[in-house]
């Protein structure tokens, strides 16, 4: 039998009941609830819409970090890093978006929700590894995409398009080698070409 969607009031009615006063700001855009939490309630928060009766949301479908320095706008009190988690409730049938801005610009850390939702363990090591977000009680945090020798985070907003090494294959050290980049940063404008009579049309 299939379960009835859930309207994003009723969403909104269930995720201040149980988060109440921690709730720093609550949105409904193109029909999705959005919770904004601090970081100091964060867990707890993850733990009240995991368990509470009308929100039970089992499943994290996704966790990414923002990285909000050129549009800080959309930011809360100006902080750069957010952590967004997509959770999705099965036996209700509804989501949530709950994000968490970090603290402190200079050392991002948040708790880690791998306790709550053990499928969040890799998507936290590719917000540790792209953006820097620091996922305090995670027990394995280590990069998952990059090299491990990898030098800086290329998410982040300030990272160079063409990244500070470049790796290539020596055959006569029969290694991969690290080298400084040899591609000159350029930027290009595109640019609109119409023809006259492209494809035979006037």
């Amino acid at each position: 039998m299939t379960q009835i969607a859930v309207s994003t009031q009723q969403i909104q009615a269930a995720v201040q009941a149980a988060l109440g006063k921690s709730i720093r700001r609550m949105v409904v855009d193109h029909g999705e609830v959005t919770v904004c939490v601090a970081p100091a309630d964060y867990l707890a928060a993850a733990l009240a819409l995991r368990d509470t009766e009308g929100c039970k949301f089992e499943q994290l479908i996704d966790l990414c970090g923002v990285d909000y320095s050129e549009y800080p706008e959309a930011a809360i009190d100006g902080k750069r890093f957010a952590v967004v988690l997509h959770l999705l409730s099965v036996s209700l049938n509804q989501r949530v978006r709950l994000k968490v801005f970090v603290a402190d610009d200079e050392m991002p850390m948040v708790a880690s929700v791998c306790s709550v939702w053990a499928s969040a363990d890799w998507f936290e090591r590719e917000a540790f590894d792209l953006y820097g977000i620091v996922f305090d009680g995670h027990v394995d945090l280590r990069r998952i995409l990059t090299d491990y020798g990898f030098i800086g985070h290329p998410f982040r907003k300030d990272f160079p398009m063409s990244g500070h090494v470049e790796m290539r294959y020596d055959a006569e050290r029969a290694r991969v080698v690290y080298e400084p980049v040899t591609i000159e940063p350029r930027e290009n404008t595109p640019r609109v070409v119409r023809e006259s009579n492209y494809g035979g049309l006037r």
